[in-house]
């Protein structure tokens, strides 16, 4: 009989191609249109093209020296910090219930919570045009309260924009924290009453802490949306309640500029990740001062 000949070990992949696909995708899809947004925000301006043939700085020092630019920086920049802080108030009750209740409706709230998310949002952004409006539902809530004597100018100002991006970004704010409060262990909260603090006391030293990374994490997100927020505020914000991503939209499809209009949506990506990061630095400063 023959002696058989074992056979070779199988042949092992390098580690990096098990990342190619990620890479391909991520370079494809986001750091070649950056890149080339960069570039083209560099371009001299044209009449007869998107971009002319050389390359100049002066559309970054339009945008830093415009006033104009600046007072709708400081609009955006405000308009994502309060959506921010009152969705993170209205969000956290409910996750917080939806984490600890034993109900059996807490099926039908948590549908009513991604309710939002099914439908569009420019749909959505249409009912609040009617909800908002002088004879809308607000005002004739309010009237019928005898709250005002007048209506609300709600439409056209940055006071709509804000009620309507707190609606649509609410869900993005309890969802993650729905999954961070629901990993807590609900014994650390009881022995911290069976110590003897109160329910407030072991909230705040206790439960808030731990939860954390879940208000980190909804609030990034939901100051991202907002800062780059397009259909609400040009659906609702008119001239005065007007944002950077609306002006990005005019530079670029109304005023045909195309490297202004690079250099604006730059200069507001470099904002927002700065805001960000020094969020992020302050966030865990405090954190670490927790006890």
């Amino acid at each position: 009989m023959t002696e058989a000949v074992p056979l070779p070990p199988p042949r092992r992949l390098p580690v990096w191609w098990m990342i190619l696909p990620a890479v391909v995708l991520l370079g494809g899809f986001l750091i070649l249109p950056y890149a080339s947004i960069v570039v083209m925000s560099f371009r001299e301006a044209s009449t007869s093209a998107v971009y002319g043939d050389g390359f100049t700085i002066g559309h970054y020092t339009e945008v830093i020296t415009d006033p104009f630019v600046w007072g709708i920086v400081w609009r955006t920049v405000r308009t994502a910090a309060i959506v921010t802080l009152v969705t993170l108030l209205l969000g956290y009750p409910v996750a917080y219930h939806l984490a600890r209740t034993r109900s059996r409706w807490a099926s039908l709230l948590y549908i009513c919570v991604i309710s939002p998310l099914l439908v569009g949002l420019v749909v959505r952004t249409f009912a609040w045009l009617i909800i908002l409006s002088n004879s809308g539902v607000a005002n004739s809530a309010l009237k019928a309260a005898g709250l005002i004597d007048r209506p609300i100018l709600f439409l056209n100002t940055p006071l709509g924009v804000t009620v309507a991006l707190i609606h649509v970004f609410l869900p993005f704010v309890i969802l993650p924290l729905l999954g961070n409060l629901q990993a807590i262990n609900p014994e650390v909260a009881m022995a911290g009453r069976s110590l003897g603090a109160s329910r407030m006391r072991t909230f705040f030293k206790v439960t808030l802490p731990l939860s954390m990374p879940g208000i980190q994490a909804g609030a990034i997100l939901v100051f991202v949306l907002s800062m780059s927020a397009y259909v609400t505020p040009a659906m609702l914000g008119g001239t005065k309640g007007r944002t950077m991503a609306v002006l990005v939209v005019q530079y670029l499809v109304d005023n045909f500029r195309w490297p202004a209009g690079a250099a604006l949506a730059i200069f507001m990506a470099v904002l927002t990740v700065s805001i960000i990061v020094l969020y992020l630095r302050l966030t865990a400063r405090a954190m670490r001062r927790l006890p």
